[in-house]
């Protein structure tokens, strides 16, 4: 196209988001207009994408960071011939897959849910990493920011990483328009304020009037020929643009247009242009789901391995059977044991550093592009990420975390160390699963599993070393538990989880000498629940005592109370947990400070049978 034609182009994209605004009564129509310069050209001259298939692996990857502006990119696709008008105008209503803000789960073509601004370029850096250290193809991963976002600190963790790494695949189209919800951005137009940040982390900068399609043209060509340096565009534009009434304006955010004919009357009307995306190179995808058998590490009865050590074990055995999995690192490897992995596969192996939100978003970035992730820190440390584990799930990206260092359980370091909103946490995730394994074997065989689920997959760990009780071949399918001790006379059942299995089973063994029979139920899958060995467990005891490492909103108590919710009736229950402030001690003073040990287990398990017998 001629710079006439990209011109009317960008015009065409704003009269189409101003449309699909305005049928739907809502959306962000100014939002979409300031950067449709931005996206005309790089659709019409250098994206490089086959819309018949998507997941071609030489397809160059672009993310709506400023997904409000989803008007623009559906305006697009219909100047791409990837969907019509009459679709285009089913705009943000029931049933369409033109949501408010994108989402892969209802277009092929969308790489990333966005909306909760700051996390487009986080995972942009995630797809980028794939394309430079493990796909080894040319593809370019586009991100369109805007300038209100990057007051968000994730945009600076992913600008760090991509300059420590390289990214030269990587280019950031920061759309400079001023204007925020509420009123002015913080720098405004000062595009040196925001170029002298990207280049203070290795970013290529290049500083360019967005409404110039003859600049941004150079100015894409200068980014795909950098080398070494991820480039930032950063483009000054005017929110609105094209309408007298609207343009530059405050308080118009959000809103469709007030008079969308006159609007699209002053832009030049209607048009039809259609644009000729062009086709990726032909590429092949060299990575493979599997490279061999899977021999998971095996250990006997009765040895001391903390959960910690067997998942990093099981999880380098796991990369030598499986190609496809790859590990990232919150600069805790070490203590999490992810560095057993990074020994043994340097290559599928990402130091994310410290920085929580960079560390979730690489690892939904590689998920992708068809990589299956592993992301590990302390447990209390992914809390700092949830938003990014909450969008993850929007996304429909499929991920493992694994939260090491739980509960009060890791002793002196104290309660800022201490992961004990973890599973509420998690729980609370669309669609996820929750395990917490108490031994070494159990560890090993979730860990395995997990490559193999969807969603968002957590596994809790332990930092002190437990018995084995399990045999190396035992089987703990998801959605099961453990009876570990049963009886025909038993009297309540006790039901715990990681480090405070071995509790439970130490306080039955306790209240048998005092003539009480317990069941202990290991509940190593805490999301989906085994509602019914503990529907079975209420019915033959009467009575349950859960007991956790962990505050009590949102873990074990509230996963066990999940089982009754459908009218049966709830038994007698009480809850142990951690309900007071821990502070430094060792780990069985915590325990037991917390009154989640054995002698509190018993404790309370005597008490509530003797209740049962008096009532």
């Amino acid at each position: 196209m001629n710079t006439g034609e990209l011109t009317d182009l960008g015009q065409q994209l704003r009269v189409d988001s101003v449309r699909a605004a305005a049928a739907a009564g809502s959306g962000h129509p100014t939002s979409s207009m300031s950067a449709a310069d931005l996206m005309a050209v790089l659709f019409a001259h250098h994206f490089r994408y086959d819309f018949d298939r998507p997941a071609h692996p030489g397809n160059d990857r672009f993310v709506l960071s400023k997904g409000h502006a989803s008007p623009l990119m559906y305006a697009a696709y219909k100047a791409a011939g990837a969907i019509d008008d009459e679709e285009l105008l089913t705009f943000r209503k029931l049933g369409s897959r033109l949501e408010g803000h994108p989402t892969p789960q209802r277009l092929p073509w969308v790489e990333t849910a966005t909306g909760s601004l700051g996390q487009g370029l986080p995972v942009g850096v995630g797809i980028a990493l794939a394309g430079k250290r493990l796909d080894r193809t040319d593809y370019r991963t586009w991100v369109l920011c805007g300038d209100s976002e990057l007051a968000e600190g994730s945009v600076w963790e992913a600008a760090e990483h991509a300059g420590h790494e390289h990214l030269d695949n990587l280019t950031v189209i920061v759309d400079v328009n001023r204007l925020g919800q509420r009123g002015p951005t913080r720098h405004g137009h000062d595009l040196d304020a925001y170029a002298r940040r990207f280049q203070a982390f290795g970013w290529h900068t290049i500083e360019v009037d967005g409404h110039d399609v003859d600049a941004v043209d150079r100015a894409y060509g200068e980014a795909a020929s950098t080398k070494g340096q991820p480039t930032a565009i950063l483009a000054r534009t005017l929110k609105g643009k094209g309408v007298g009434g609207v343009q530059d304006r405050e308080g118009l955010h959000g809103k469709p247009l007030p008079d969308a004919d006159e609007a699209i009357a002053e832009l030049g009307g209607p048009r039809d242009l259609r644009i000729r995306v062009q086709e990726p190179p032909a590429t092949r995808m060299l990575h493979s789901v599997h490279t061999g058998d899977i021999e998971l590490p095996r250990w006997d009865r009765g040895e001391e391995v903390a959960t910690r050590n067997a998942f990093g074990e099981a999880l380098a055995a796991l990369g030598t059977g499986r190609g496809d999995i790859v590990v990232l690192d919150g600069e805790v490897g070490d203590s999490t044991r992810a560095e057993a992995f990074a020994k043994e596969h340097p290559d599928r192996y990402f130091e994310c550093f410290i920085a929580e939100q960079q560390l979730v978003a690489s690892a939904v970035g590689l998920a992708s592009r068809g990589w299956v992730p592993y992301a590990a820190t302390f447990a209390a440390f992914l809390t700092r990420a949830y938003d990014f584990i909450r969008m993850a799930s929007v996304s429909g990206a499929s991920i493992n975390l694994v939260g090491s260092h739980a509960g009060v359980a890791i002793g002196q370091d104290g309660p800022s160390q201490m992961g004990l909103e973890d599973l509420a946490m998690m729980r609370a995730v669309h669609g996820s699963t929750v395990l917490y394994p108490c031994d070494a074997n159990q560890t090993a065989r979730l860990v395995g599993a997990m490559a193999g689920l969807e969603g968002i997959r957590y596994l809790r760990t332990s930092r002190g070393a437990s018995p084995v009780i399990y045999g190396p071949d035992e089987e703990f399918p998801v959605g099961g538990s453990k009876v570990l001790r049963s009886s025909g006379e038993d009297r309540l059942t006790l039901v715990a989880a990681g480090v405070t299995v071995h509790e439970a089973l130490a306080a039955a063994d306790a209240l048998e000498e005092q003539g009480i029979r317990a069941r202990v139920i290991d509940l190593y899958s805490v999301k989906p629940v085994d509602r019914a060995a503990l529907r079975r467990a209420a019915e033959e005891t009467g009575c349950l005592v859960t007991v956790e490492d962990h505050h009590p909103e949102g873990g074990i108590g509230d996963a066990v109370l999940d089982a009754f919710t459908d009218g049966r009736p709830v038994p007698r229950l009480v809850r142990l947990a951690v309900r007071t402030m821990p502070g430094s001690a060792s780990p069985d003073e915590q325990l037991h400070a917390a009154g989640i040990d054995a002698e509190s287990i018993a404790a309370a398990g005597r008490l509530l049978v003797e209740e049962a017998v008096v009532r």
